[in-house]
């Protein structure tokens, strides 16, 4: 095992160069040796050339790019000592946790793995996923013997896609390892670049339990503040009144109503529950959150359709427009975004749909969903907008400039509380 004084003999690869793994490469680089590997060439010949679609990384951040060795060769992974695994986790079809990045990440560093090595993971799992299926396949396609030749750890990553304020190196980084020793060295290379220091959990099935958590937590109160919009609508109360009001009050938590999607709320519970069912228990509250939280989508259309009903506005033919369609505010991840189930649900009215976000890829859209989001919106013309993301670009349009997109008798859903109570028709 490494001691603590080899810290500047360690030579990092970071496996995976996405919303996680780019930031945590480059702080890497400021410290160490950094070989940046990713298996989507379009992804490396982009990063070579110091762009990132992502727009994680400010321009001055871009520049620095050329201090990390980036590749999709894999023989660049043998000069390494310690690895990082940052690929996605996804659910399938049937919201089963997808572990194939991740055993196929194992695989390519099984083939460079040398005595002393370690390699840290990431990714998002459920308890005992490091242990029960990573390590076996690390051991299988090394030949090497775990916690004797090698050593792994566990270090979930924290990173919050859009957000300019709460960046890597300034949010706490939980650290764990196969051996006191071993976590105690991953802690201190982690402390090398987070500002914001370290908790060292007590093992790693602990640290996967705490990520995995931190979402479902986040999962289950959306969930409930959805339940309670579904309640006050049919009350005929404003649902964010009221959740103003109850603000007041010093514990109150500040959880509002929405569509919960994106590539950490809306998958990683379904990792816990996995393994809960696995284990024979059935999570009730978790898999109820779930599905609530899931079919929004599908409520706000129909709440939309109704309103235009009640204003006597052509449904079949009418002309709709959706703002935003990434998964959250100033952000062009557009994975899992519950928008598309609203835009489904929709497109049964045989409605014209316009769909319009300044900060999302086209092509990527258009590969990903079929769609063709507009580059221009129109005055003068829609019979309902739904300002589905509350980007600053929208916020900045202002109220009177949305509203003259609309016809006379447009219906205006705002679902991210953007505008005052007596400016929307209609609020989640």
């Amino acid at each position: 095992m490494y001691s603590l004084q080899n810290l500047k003999n360690i030579k990092i690869a970071v496996l995976g160069l996405g919303y996680v793994g780019l930031p945590l490469a480059l702080a890497f680089s400021k410290k160490f040796d950094v070989v940046g590997f990713d298996i989507d060439s379009k992804r490396i010949s982009e990063l070579q050339q110091h762009k990132d679609h992502t727009l994680e990384l400010e321009l001055e951040e871009l520049e620095q790019l050329k201090k990390i060795t980036i590749s999709s060769d894999t023989e660049e992974l043998s000069k390494c000592n310690f690895y990082i695994v940052t690929v996605p986790t996804p659910i399938d079809n049937f919201k089963q946790p997808d572990l194939k990045p991740l055993i196929q990440a194992s695989k390519t560093i099984a083939q460079y793995l040398k005595k002393e090595d370690i390699v840290v993971y990431e990714s998002t799992v459920y308890p005992s996923a490091t242990e029960d299926i990573c390590i076996p396949v690390l051991e299988q396609f090394s030949q090497l013997t775990f916690n004797e030749d090698f050593f792994v750890g566990y270090s979930p990553e924290r990173i919050n896609p859009g957000d300019k304020i709460r960046k890597l190196t300034n949010i706490k980084k939980v650290t764990s390892g196969s051996t006191p020793s071993a976590a105690e060295f991953i802690d201190q290379v982690y402390l090398q670049i987070i500002e914001a220091g370290t908790y060292k959990a007590p093992s790693i099935k602990i640290a996967e339990a705490a990520k995995v958590i931190e979402n479902t937590q986040r999962d289950v109160n959306i969930a409930l503040m959805n339940e309670l919009s579904l309640i006050f609508n049919k009350l005929g109360i404003d649902t964010e009144e009221v959740l103003k009001a109850a603000g007041t009050k010093w514990n109150f938590l500040p959880f509002r109503p929405g569509l919960v999607g994106g590539h950490c709320i809306s998958v990683d519970p379904y990792y816990l529950t996995h393994k809960a069912q696995s284990i024979g228990l059935h999570p009730e509250i978790i898999l109820a959150a779930r599905r609530l939280n899931d079919r929004m989508g599908e409520y706000v259309a129909t709440q939309l359709i109704k309103a235009m009903v009640k204003k006597q506005i052509q449904v079949v033919g009418a002309n709709i427009l959706v703002m935003g369609l990434s998964f959250k505010e100033n952000c062009p991840d557009i994975r899992n975004t519950k928008i598309i189930d609203l835009i489904k649900s929709l497109k049964d009215y045989d409605l014209n749909l316009d769909i319009y976000d300044p900060w999302v890829d086209s092509d990527e859209v258009k590969r990903e969903y079929g769609l063709q989001p507009i580059q221009q919106i129109k005055e003068n013309y829609y019979d309902a907008i739904v300002l589905a993301i509350g980007h600053q670009r929208f916020i900045e349009l202002g109220y009177e400039s949305i509203k003259s997109l609309g016809r006379e008798q447009c219906i205006l859903y705002d679902l991210k509380y953007i505008f005052e109570l007596n400016q929307s028709d209609l609020r989640l």
